[in-house]
């Protein structure tokens, strides 16, 4: 090879070496450090810019969180009562409807019953009898004390008189519990019981007819056949549905609001926690107490319910107006710095607490952030 050929070569293989040595640097570089245009900055401000935005002091303070669940209307069970048949028999005659104010004692309905029939007849023939034993004791008695009766047939009178008093105590109080009341019971002593006495079925308690459960015709097997729920409105049960993790945050007393939408917000309170999860929803059922002296609440209805836990718990606050979102919709706040810029920091949002968000990552106390004008640095930044 001539040195003309030899020159050539030699260029021609440096050329390739530093083109390769080109290339090898290149992509060093750009795993080392991006471009200056892509590197970020924290922007700055001039004076008459900061006038357009607000800084705030980032604060461990206390906060009460406030629990939401769905709730469900009940009656207040300790004020309503089912009211079941005392007697079998066919219903003759409903005497009021469901919404109607009854008093205790009031008649609701009247029924065909052979059962009452008998505790009439019962009490009557026992009426009969306690007074010929009371009669005939009363007689042994004047013939023992004149003429010398055997002391064991006056002992025998005696125990026979109590006898008959015990047997009509007893059918007084069959009947009693059948719904008899003091008119029924004094026509029947005082022996008017040819007109035959309708069987009624009465209000136990005072309240609303809540739920009317039978139709005239039914026929009613006795302790057995739910009738009627007479219940005092007044005062409502919400079963709140709170999720384990949250229940922490619940005690009883604790304040509870109550949304049923149209009807506005009631207040309540919190008065019994469950001790098991209810295994369709997964949940602790929380029994709140409302006023329902409006009448607003109606059984059965659903409401959203949020508890307001008087448990303090503490935490690194923030102002909501400075949180902002990136593309990837997390959340950022702009952080002032030493030397007048603004940094960006992404944060991990926790529970909201009224107007502000506890932070529990990418802040510490102290910490100045931009609340308002945090749209105006992040357009600076993006310049």
């Amino acid at each position: 090879m001539n040195t003309d050929a030899r020159a050539t070569a030699r260029a021609r293989l440096a050329a390739m070496t530093l083109a390769v040595a080109g290339l090898l640097g290149g992509c060093g570089s750009h795993a080392a450090a991006p471009p200056a245009a892509d590197r970020p900055h924290n922007p700055t401000l001039t004076a008459a810019q900061r006038q357009h935005i607000t800084l705030d002091t980032v604060v461990f303070a206390p906060f009460h969180k406030a629990i939401g669940a769905t709730g469900v209307v009940d009656f207040d069970n300790d004020q309503a009562t089912r009211v079941l048949a005392p007697f079998s028999g066919p219903v003759a005659q409903l005497l009021v409807s469901a919404g109607q104010h009854v008093a205790k004692g009031q008649p609701l309905a009247r029924v065909d019953s052979p059962d009452f029939a008998a505790a009439v007849g019962a009490y009557g023939k026992a009426l009969v009898a306690a007074r010929n034993a009371r009669r005939l004791a009363e007689a042994d008695r004047d013939l023992g004390e004149h003429e010398g009766l055997p002391r064991r047939e006056l002992e025998q009178a005696q125990t026979d008189a109590a006898s008959a008093d015990a047997d009509r105590a007893a059918a007084l109080q069959a009947l009693l519990a059948l719904g008899a009341d003091a008119p029924t019971i004094r026509e029947i002593e005082a022996g008017r019981t040819g007109s035959r006495i309708p069987a009624v079925i009465r209000a136990p308690v005072a309240g609303t007819v809540a739920e009317k459960l039978i139709t005239p015709g039914q026929l009613l097997q006795a302790g057995d056949t739910a009738c009627f729920t007479v219940a005092d409105l007044s005062r409502m049960w919400v079963i709140a549905q709170v999720a384990p993790a949250e229940l922490a945050g619940v005690a009883e007393g604790d304040a509870a609001s109550i949304d049923a939408g149209g009807i506005g917000t009631l207040q309540g309170r919190v008065d019994n926690i469950g001790t098991v999860v209810d295994p369709d929803t997964r949940a602790v059922p929380v029994r709140v107490v409302v006023d329902n002296a409006a009448g607003r609440l109606r059984k059965q209805m659903y409401v959203h319910v949020r508890i307001h836990s008087r448990r303090a718990e503490r935490g690194l606050l923030v102002p909501v107006s400075a949180i902002l979102r990136d593309e990837q919709n997390l959340p950022f706040v702009y952080v002032a710095q030493p030397d007048g810029s603004f940094a960006r920091h992404g944060v991990a949002l926790g529970y909201r607490a009224g107007d502000r968000y506890q932070v529990s990552e990418g802040l510490r106390a102290g910490d100045r952030v931009v609340v308002q004008g945090g749209l105006f640095v992040q357009f600076m930044q993006n310049q």
